[in-house]
């Protein structure tokens, strides 16, 4: 059994020790961000909090967005970087009324929006609804982000060039086709295997940022999407652990042995963020700051075609709203 376990988990030893070793991205952009501002949900900690503080070093307006309490680490960020022009807002993806009125508060209360980071992740692994009626997980990862992300594209045109990242995984790679087209965030679409919501959820994101690029051609605003590799972050350990008492166990090992740092995480959004050389760069996935295959159902029209629709439903886009 040792042995057998052995042999399974070492090419997750390899992955993240050459992840950890060998490819380690490092963002030497040197574009300074005066006059632009950017949004960053899930910035209070993690990948997202260290994408706050490259961005503000390079002298951007930055909105860190969560449904935690901002304060600390909008004092965090400002001392770190000597920046004043950082601000908190309140953000809970699980909640569509919460989605909404967030984006009412940033179009009075911000004149311009060039940057919009779709970070924020969670990975509830038991029947967990919204009170929109949702599996949290699919909400918090996707839907609230696509419900967001599109009643800000008004400003974000309004701003342009403007670019919307957002955030995949390596896991999105190994979503099996019957996760893939159950579109229905009602039930449990993983009944008996909840951990396959989370990879699904990342596959999602992969899928509607191509989406977002195509219907986005011509308006000056770009979407892209990443994958950040394996990080020594809390997700991980605050909701994964409840199953396979081995498994996390043993996955945990390589993730905080031979994992990156969120600071390290965070170089290909930074990058994506401000890199001039890829300012017309679109629809593509990146890892380690390089354009790279993405998971193939993302090439299937068909099924990006479908995502869109059902985010529509699910999101509860009224007809006035849809405007494109």
């Amino acid at each position: 059994m040792t042995i057998l376990l052995f042999l399974i988990l070492s090419p997750i030893g390899i992955i993240f020790i050459v992840n950890k070793l060998i490819l380690c991205f490092r963002c030497n952009s040197k574009v300074f961000l005066a006059g632009k501002t950017a949004l960053i949900t899930g910035g209070t900690a993690g990948i997202g909090f260290e994408i706050a503080i490259g961005l503000a070093s390079k002298g951007c307006r930055v909105i860190i967005a969560d449904f935690v309490d901002t304060s600390k680490a909008v004092q965090e960020i400002i001392k770190k970087t000597h920046n004043p022009d950082v601000i908190g807002k309140p953000l809970d993806l699980a909640s569509f009324q919460s989605v909404r009125n967030f984006v009412k508060d940033i179009y009075l209360t911000e004149d311009k929006l060039n940057i919009v980071i779709n970070n924020a992740g969670t990975a509830y692994l038991d029947s967990s609804y919204t009170e929109d009626g949702l599996h949290r997980t699919m909400q918090v990862n996707h839907f609230g982000h696509f419900l967001m992300t599109y009643l800000l594209i008004d400003l974000l045109k309004k701003s342009a060039p403007s670019r919307i990242i957002f955030t995949s995984s390596i896991l999105a790679y190994f979503v099996s086709a019957r996760f893939m087209y159950e579109f229905n965030p009602k039930k449990t679409i993983c009944q008996g295997n909840l951990f396959k919501i989370y990879p699904t959820t990342k596959l999602y994101a992969a899928a509607i940022s191509k989406t977002f690029a195509k219907k986005l051609e011509g308006t000056g605003i770009t979407c892209n999407a990443y994958n950040p590799g394996g990080t020594r972050t809390q997700i991980f350990f605050k909701q994964f652990r409840n199953i396979w008492d081995i498994f996390p166990t043993v996955l945990g090992f390589f993730v905080w042995t031979y994992g990156k740092t969120p600071e390290e995480s965070a170089q290909t959004p930074i990058y994506l963020a401000q890199a001039d050389e890829i300012e017309s760069v679109t629809g593509k996935f990146f890892t380690e700051g390089r354009t790279f295959l993405a998971p193939i159902p993302t090439t299937n029209v068909k099924f990006c075609d479908k995502l869109w629709e059902k985010s529509i439903i699910y999101s509860k886009l009224a007809d006035n709203e849809i405007t494109i």
